[in-house]
């Protein structure tokens, strides 16, 4: 066995082979969009419309 086969197996024999490739159809759930008003005030939500550094600072 040559120098270089010896380093394939301790390597393999060390940290195996790698995981089986996940499609991405199977990484992807689709979900129907929520039956939230869009009339009433989110103080969570309104950060993710309205982002401004001023207003942040208070100024």
């Amino acid at each position: 066995m040559s120098p270089e086969e010896r380093a394939v197996e301790a390597r393999r024999a060390r940290f195996g082979t790698l995981p089986e490739r996940v499609a991405f159809t199977d990484m992807v759930e689709e979900r129907p969009p929520a039956d939230r008003p869009t009339g009433t005030y989110d103080p969570d939500g309104s950060s993710v419309r309205f982002s401004c550094l001023a207003a942040d600072l208070g100024l």
